[in-house]
């Protein structure tokens, strides 16, 4: 397995973030030359890996867009008399049909497209035409920092895909029924990354496809159909998946009979926290005791579905050694462990190259999914398993065929992702500029009451918001403002868990350690400036002081004066 230890940045900060009339839009890639910089040590990390990328800025009025390079056309004719010269960019520029405002654009999309299909910041969404490595730039040029795209796994357009994807693209496109190099090359590169028993790999278009199959090669191996997943758990669109997802299916027909949900082994706000004397066997536990009220329905398991790290449960971090202990009550069941990566593989979490070795060497899944970054915005998906689990797939005689998935462009994309990780030590900057950012909202939480958790591996990272201490309240009000002032602020962030008060980090692994102090240091002033402060710490100390009270009241058994009773039933 692959494992990256070359360091990648400083992580001292020797100098003030710059303010944001000082940051710059400079956008180069790759070996370019940069011109000499005044920015601060713990800069390092970009310059080390010779990606310079545009700071955050928040313009007073509109800016510019930045100067995109310019487009290829055909050159010159030869002398024999070839193809004469396309038009000027002039007259290109004539023939492109007038950009729409984003009023115009917003209200096209309300007559065409789905209801149901949600956007950032409705109330006042952003219209983005274009981004470059961890930033955004709306219609007016304004750059924004992209702190939640981890689909745009190694940078927004990086170079290096983009060139991938044309020169194949220039070659040959088509299915995966014909010999291709790309397809074996991209299969062998990610078995490098993978413990030996994945060995046998399926190539899709996205997650929801990919946990899809997974399931399917999970019921033919072991002859079962039930499945345990986590509460709040979310895996994918497809009806077969939106019948594993709490996190979908409560809001819709509920619950399938051979659907089981265990709790979130979250050691925060979950049934056993970090006070407890064997939290991992206590969660484990609860798994078993799943299986053996199944056992006595006449049920039988055929997977254990989880996230490597649950996401949309709130960017938890389950306790080393849990998912060992599950997967041996899953196996003695008959069935088998199946590690979703969709959201949180391909270095991630910077310790390792896939979130499920963060529970130890000694763990191995049975199948692995993959989505999302592994084509850094190209539709690609993966699944992973062993030679027996695939000959039990076979064995059907039913062939498996996805028209578009493993095509020579997919795999090329995926084999220059592979690259850039490699090449630019993202899996060490992770866990490098993780570590700050963590340092410092750590720092934070001394200072503003209202940050109760903040946990993470590389750059997955929650920071969980909450009324008050001794009950852990979400806070989920003051979430929701603090990421809408953030947009005000030229960053982009979202929230996640069940209360939607957790602040999910999962930007683009080239986030440098000058966005982490530029997200912090903007987060602070927001949680200490008079207005907004107002606001998010009100509502955290009213909770804070009804605990106490109702605390006292339990402990001493007195009777409350009147006005006491008013603030309880308040």
């Amino acid at each position: 397995m692959r494992s990256c230890q070359q360091p990648c940045g400083t992580p001292g900060v020797k100098s003030p973030a710059p303010r944001p009339e000082e940051r710059h839009a400079r956008v180069s890639y790759g070996n370019t030359p940069r011109a000499p910089s005044s920015a601060p040590s713990w800069a390092g990390a970009a310059r080390l890996r010779g990606w310079a990328l545009p700071l955050p800025h928040a313009p007073a009025g509109p800016v510019l867009p930045p100067q995109a390079p310019p487009r290829p056309g055909p050159g010159p004719p030869s002398e024999g008399g070839g193809s004469s010269p396309g038009p000027s960019e002039a007259a290109r520029a004539a023939m492109r049909p007038a950009r729409r405002s984003r009023l115009e654009t917003l209200e096209l999309r309300r007559q065409l497209i789905g209801s149901s299909c949600k956007l950032f910041f409705s109330n006042d969404p952003v219209k983005i035409i274009k981004a470059k490595g961890q930033y955004m730039y709306d219609e007016n040029g304004r750059q924004y920092l992209d702190c939640i795209n981890n689909v745009a796994h190694v940078g927004h357009c990086h170079p290096d895909i983009v060139k991938a994807a044309h020169e194949q693209n220039q070659l040959l496109n088509t299915n995966s029924r014909y010999l291709h190099d790309n397809l074996v090359d991209y299969a062998e590169r990610l078995s490098k990354t993978l413990p030996e028993k994945l060995c046998t790999f399926y190539f899709l278009n996205s997650g929801s496809e990919a946990n899809d199959l997974a399931l399917r090669l999970a019921r033919q191996y072991t002859k079962h159909e039930d499945v345990i997943v986590l509460d709040h758990a979310y895996h994918g669109h497809l009806t077969s998946l939106i019948d594993i997802s709490p996190y979908k299916f409560r809001n819709l027909e509920g619950q399938k009979e051979w659907v089981h949900v265990a709790p979130v082994p979250d050691t925060y706000r979950g049934l056993y926290r970090e006070d407890h004397e064997d939290s991992v066997t206590a969660y484990a536990n609860e798994v078993k005791n799943i299986i053996e009220q199944a056992h006595k329905r006449g049920r039988k398991i055929a997977a254990f579905f989880v996230e490597s790290l649950p996401s949309v449960g709130g960017q938890i971090i389950p306790p080393a050694g849990y998912f060992q202990k599950v997967a041996e009550h899953v196996h003695k069941a008959g069935g088998v462990f199946i590690a979703d990566e969709i959201q949180v593989g391909f270095g991630r979490v910077g310790k390792h190259f896939w979130a499920f070795q963060l529970q130890g060497e000694d763990f191995i899944p049975d199948i692995v999914t993959m989505g999302k970054p592994i084509g850094n915005g190209h539709p690609i998906a993966c699944v992973a398993t062993t030679k027996e689990i695939a000959e039990a797939f076979g064995a059907t005689g039913v062939e498996y065929f996805n028209t578009f998935g493993g095509n020579p462009v997919s795999c090329a994309i995926g084999l220059a992702v592979l690259d850039v990780i490699e090449k630019e030590h993202l899996q060490a900057h992770a866990t490098e500029v993780g570590n700050f950012l963590m340092k410092l909202f750590k720092e934070q939480k001394i200072k503003h009451p209202i940050i109760g958790d903040v946990r993470g591996s590389g750059l997955f990272i929650g920071i969980d918001l909450i009324k008050d201490q001794a009950e852990r309240t979400p806070a989920t009000a003051e979430a929701e403002h603090l990421v809408t002032r953030l947009k005000e602020e030229y960053i982009l962030l979202s929230t996640d868990g069940p209360g939607r008060n957790v602040l999910k980090f999962k930007p683009p692994m080239c986030f440098s350690m000058e966005d982490a102090k530029f997200v912090v240091d903007t987060i602070d002033k927001l949680l200490t400036g008079s207005a907004d402060q107002n606001y998010l710490t009100e509502g955290c100390c009213w909770t804070a002081l009804k605990s106490v009270l109702s605390l006292f009241f339990r402990s001493a058994k007195t009777k409350p004066r009147w006005w006491m009773l008013n603030i309880q039933q308040n």
